[in-house]
């Protein structure tokens, strides 16, 4: 029988971890698996945090093949990992070293167990839609996909922007804020959640359109089906503003235009079968929790 590969990414920002490290490491080799980590991550484990890594082998960027991704890490090490697995399909398992964790979601306690289900075939997948954003000159920087959120927002800290938006080629409206977010139900727990976005179910088939700091009492956030073609055009008083995917951001010209969709593939997350997604919203967010205690 052929041994499962696993992919190993990784915070390269956070010493306190080594213990979780060797945890799954250790897991990962009781269990015979093959082991690839992505080499800042490795070079990382072995020359700062001193911890004596044997590996199948290294890889960089996407040239690498495997069954399973982990990320170690918090929510913005997972969007890096799935930026990284892009339309590879496989898996990816977030244990949560860093504060809330929607996406990283397993804790150090449950690494065990955690590997002991995949390999006994205890455990679900949850597909979670992106997007993609095309320029109307060029090509963005990077990775040109989100599973989290696209926003633009404004440059310096005096002016608003004005953002025309326009759904399947109909003018919605135009936005007086200091930017936008268009979200995916995975990113509806994000940054869009911080601004008085709605939370959606990771897999009811929408986007969020959510307003930074807008200008007008009326405007509200807008949910959209997923098969909708949102278009931005943008002024700014200084000519210039950012674009930001999934924290990855860019400085672009007013001229631009961007054009946002759901991309051609889904990123696949791996859960635990206790696991739901209003469970994980009950625990990380305190609902039903007495504060004044």
């Amino acid at each position: 029988m052929r041994r499962l590969r696993f992919a190993l990414f990784g915070n390269i920002y956070q010493p306190k971890k080594s213990t979780l490290v060797k945890k799954l490491l250790c897991s990962l080799e009781e269990h015979k698996a093959e082991v690839y980590i992505d080499r800042p991550f490795h070079e990382y484990l072995s020359r700062q945090l001193q911890i004596d890594v044997s590996p199948t082998a290294l890889f960089e960027g996407d040239q690498f093949e495997a069954d399973f991704a982990v990320s170690m890490g918090g929510d913005g090490t997972f969007l890096q990992t799935a930026s990284r697995i892009a339309s590879k399909g496989i898996p990816i398992i977030g244990i949560n070293t860093g504060r809330l964790g929607f996406l990283a979601d397993v804790s150090g306690d449950e690494i065990d167990q955690t590997i002991n289900n995949i390999f006994e075939g205890i455990y679900r997948t949850e597909r979670r839609s992106v997007l993609q954003v095309e320029y109307s000159e060029g090509q963005p920087q990077g990775i040109p996909y989100a599973l989290n959120e696209v926003a633009v927002l404004k440059l310096d800290n005096s002016s608003m922007i004005s953002i025309r938006v326009d759904v399947n080629d109909e003018y919605l409206t135009t936005y007086q804020a200091d930017g936008l977010i268009i979200n995916t139900p995975t990113g509806s727990t994000g940054y869009a959640l911080s601004v008085g976005g709605p939370i959606m179910s990771p897999k009811a088939q929408t986007l969020g359109i959510v307003p930074v700091a807008p200008h007008s009492l009326s405007i509200r956030p807008v949910t959209l089906c997923d098969d909708a073609t949102v278009t931005l055009c943008v002024e700014s008083r200084n000519h210039q503003f950012l674009v930001a995917l999934d924290g990855r951001s860019e400085t672009c010209v007013e001229t631009q235009r961007l054009r946002i969709h759901k991309a051609p593939y889904a990123v696949c997350v791996l859960k635990r079968p206790d696991s739901s997604f209003f469970k994980t919203l009950r625990n990380k967010l305190m609902w039903g929790n007495d504060v004044r205690n």
